[in-house]
């Protein structure tokens, strides 16, 4: 056969490497080993650490939920791989919408929830998504391919002001308001559509003594531009209460943050559930008023250095988990 009629080699299939599995895993298990337990995995991805847990328990069921249909394609090809189709649903959506899935499925109460936050291999992996400053490629970062405005939106369309205010709270960038100040230059003399434009632009607008610690200039500027075009601070703080709220007691929700605005909020979230609010006049605590969770993990846990070694996009990643314990008044 010639070159001609060969076919053509399949694209490679994304690695991935869950972060911090092993503790997610451990964290998660009392809850979900029983017959008929419910694992919602808010933010599925590729399904690593779904997988993980169905494998590990047999009784198991998993309601998946992704707005990337890039990613829930792969994920379900995993799965069907991995012979669990028949305990897991997946739903199209983002994860703030997670009490409309469960009633539209009839489930009253989970025994899990799994966040695994930020931007997922598969995104970062495929260049033509616009997250990665590390390839050229259509200034984009919409976790749903062809819904809302575009990193290129933002750009082009927000004042300096309201840029470098973006790029300042979401990407905690000391320079936001050179950065800022320097796209709109760029932007009136040809509107940003590229990755790649962009990155060189954050790099020039930086200091040179600044370039040269603390990897790529333009990290800081892309997680900002993500972050505003996906609402993921705002998703986040509406999904967290409603995960709380969905758990039996004795469930348990895990959460992995990646950069220190997700983390405060899940910890705030988290501990504001951990306390007694019986006022500290009254002679003995008051049942009702009592903490509805119980905290887990001491603070954020850090993957280890043996996981590091192995996945060195872990490095930020930290996880936070609590149990519920008792049905709110």
């Amino acid at each position: 056969m010639s070159s001609t009629d060969a076919a053509a080699p399949e694209p490679a299939r994304p690695v991935h490497v869950p972060v911090l599995l092993e503790r997610v895993t451990e964290l998660l298990g009392p809850a979900c080993a029983a017959d008929g337990a419910v694992l919602v995995d808010a933010t599925l991805g590729l399904a690593g650490h779904s997988l993980a847990m169905l494998d590990a328990h047999p009784g198991l069921r998993l309601i998946g939920l992704d707005r990337d249909p890039d990613a829930r394609a792969e994920a379900a090809r995993r799965i069907e791989a991995a012979g669990h189709s028949d305990r897991v649903t997946l739903v199209p959506a983002v994860f703030d919408e997670l009490p409309d899935v469960l009633e539209r499925l009839g489930i009253d109460e989970v025994q899990g929830v799994l966040f695994d936050l930020g931007v997922s291999s598969l995104q970062l992996d495929r260049p033509d998504r616009g997250f990665s400053y590390s390839a050229d490629a259509p200034l984009d970062m919409r976790m749903t391919p062809g819904t809302g405005r575009t990193a290129a939106d933002v750009v082009n369309t927000y004042s300096p002001k309201e840029l470098a205010r973006v790029l300042r709270v979401y990407g905690e960038e000391r320079f936001a308001s050179r950065i800022a100040a320097a796209i709109d230059r760029e932007r009136a003399r040809e509107p940003f559509t590229s990755t790649g434009r962009l990155a060189d632009l954050v790099r020039e607008a930086i200091p040179a003594a600044t370039r040269r610690t603390g990897g790529h200039p333009a990290k800081r500027t892309f997680q900002a531009l993500r972050i505003e075009v996906n609402d993921e601070l705002g998703v986040l703080e509406r999904a967290l209460p409603a995960a709380i709220e969905a758990l039996a007691v004795g469930g348990r929700v895990v959460v992995i943050t990646f950069h220190s605005l997700e983390d405060r909020i899940v910890k705030q979230a988290l501990a504001a559930d951990a306390v007694d609010r019986t006022p500290p006049e009254f002679p003995m605590p008051v049942p009702e008023l009592g903490p509805v969770l119980r905290l887990l993990t001491r603070g954020g846990e850090a993957p280890s250095e043996a996981e590091l070694a192995v996945n060195p996009r872990a490095a930020s990643a930290r996880v936070r988990a609590a149990e519920r314990i008792r049905r709110a008044a």
